[in-house]
C-alpha cells in the first residue's frame, strides 16, 4: 500500500485541487493508497474542507495538532499514522506535481530505500531562493557525503522500515536522506517538475538560510559523532589541555628563574589557564555524551545497526508418509 504524507498550514485554496489531482493519479496507479493530511493548527478553512472531503472518501485520513509545531513535527505526524509499505511525502501548496509520483515509486520499486525529488529547473527568486539554497544544498552534500542536488524538497518517497529508524526534530526533515544514510539506506535521486505557487504566499524566506546552516552543523555532529562524542570533544579537550599545559609549563619555569609572569606575560598567562581550562571542560563534556549515549540506547532498547535482510538455507523437509 502507498501512504500519501501532505502537511498543510493555511493551504485553503489549493486543497480541493490537490485533492482531485492526487486521486486521479493514484487510481490509475491501480493499488491500494491513503492519504494523510496533516494539519498545522491553520487558521483558514483548511481544517474544514478537509474534514468534509473525509467523509465522502474512506481514504482519506485528517490529522489536526493541537498547534503550529512546524512542518518537520506535522511530517512526523503523518509518518507514525501511515500504514503504507511505501510512503510519499509532500507539500499541500501545489508546487509538487502528483504526476511525478509515479516516476518516484518506480525507482522505490526498483530497490532503492529512498528516491529524493530534485527540482531540476527551479522558477524561484535567484536572489532570495535560487542561490541560497544552491549553497546550502553543496554544504549539506559536503556534510552529509550524499551527494544530493535538492534536500529541501519535501517531495520524496521512501520505504516505511527506513522510517521507523529515523527520529525527526526541530527542523531536520530536509536531512532525511542523511539519517537514513547512518542506517544504511540506498537513496537515488528524480527530476521532479517545479511549478509556481497556486495561491497564498511562501512560508519560506532568506532568514531561513541562517536555520538551515545551523541545521548543517548538528547534521555533520550526528553522522560523524552519534555513537562516539567522546572522539570529537576528547580532541578538541586534548588540543586545549596540551597547550596550554606547555603554556602554564613554560611560565612556571619561567617564574622559578625569577621573573615576573604577571606584568611580563599575564596575557600568555590568562591564555594558558582559559586553554587548560577549556581542555577539561570538553573532556568532561565528552564523557557526559558517552553516558547520555549509552543510556539512549540501552534505555530505549534501540541499536546501533540496522539489518537490511536475512537470508538462511532453506531445509528441504520431508514429505509426510502416506497413511
Amino acid at each position: 500500500m502507498i501512504s500519501i504524507v501532505i502537511p498543510i498550514h493555511n493551504e485553503e485554496p489549493s486543497i480541493l485541487p490537490l485533492y482531485d489531482r492526487l486521486t486521479a493519479v493514484l487510481e490509475r496507479l491501480q493499488r491500494p493508497y491513503e492519504i494523510l493530511f496533516v494539519d498545522d493548527a491553520s487558521t483558514d478553512r483548511s481544517f474544514d474542507l478537509l474534514a468534509n472531503l473525509v467523509e465522502t472518501d474512506g481514504r482519506l485520513k485528517v490529522i489536526r495538532l493541537r498547534r503550529n509545531f512546524g512542518q518537520t513535527p506535522a511530517l512526523q505526524a503523518g509518518f507514525d499514522e501511515a500504514q503504507g509499505e511505501i510512503i510519499i511525502s509532500m507539500d499541500g501548496d501545489l508546487q509538487h506535481d502528483p504526476e511525478d509520483i509515479p516516476s518516484l515509486l518506480e525507482k522505490v520499486e526498483q530497490g532503492w530505500d529512498i528516491a529524493s525529488g530534485w527540482r531540476k529547473n527551479r522558477i524561484d527568486n535567484a536572489i532570495t531562493r535560487k542561490i541560497p539554497s544552491r549553497i546550502a544544498n553543496w554544504l549539506m552534500a559536503k556534510a552529509s557525503g550524499i551527494e544530493l542536488h535538492d534536500f529541501g524538497t519535501t517531495f520524496k518517497a521512501y520505504r516505511s522500515e527506513i522510517l521507523k529508524d529515523i527520529n525527526l526534530y526541530g527542523e531536520l526533515h530536509r536531512f532525511i536522506p542523511a539519517l537514513a544514510k547512518l542506517y544504511g539506506a540506498r537513496v537515488i535521486e528524480v527530476p521532479i517538475k517545479n511549478t509556481p505557487r497556486a495561491a497564498g504566499d511562501s512560508h519560506y524566506g532568506l532568514s531561513r538560510t541562517f536555520r538551515v546552516l545551523y541545521d548543517i552543523l548538528t547534521i555533520k555532529f550526528l553522522l560523524t559523532y552519534f555513537t562516539r562524542p567522546m572522539h570529537f570533544f576528547g580532541t578538541l579537550g586534548l588540543a586545549g589541555t596540551i597547550l596550554g599545559g606547555l603554556i602554564m609549563a613554560y611560565l612556571f619555569v619561567y617564574k622559578i628563574t625569577g621573573h615576573d609572569i604577571v606584568v611580563e606575560h599575564g596575557p600568555l598567562m590568562m591564555a594558558g589557564a582559559l586553554l587548560l581550562l577549556a581542555g577539561i571542560m570538553m573532556f568532561s563534556t565528552g564523557i557526559l555524551g558517552e553516558m547520555l549515549m549509552r543510556t539512549y540506547f540501552e534505555s530505549q532498547g534501540r541499536r546501533i545497526y540496522a539489518v537490511r535482510e536475512v537470508r538462511t538455507r532453506k531445509e528441504t523437509q520431508a514429505p509426510e508418509a502416506a497413511r
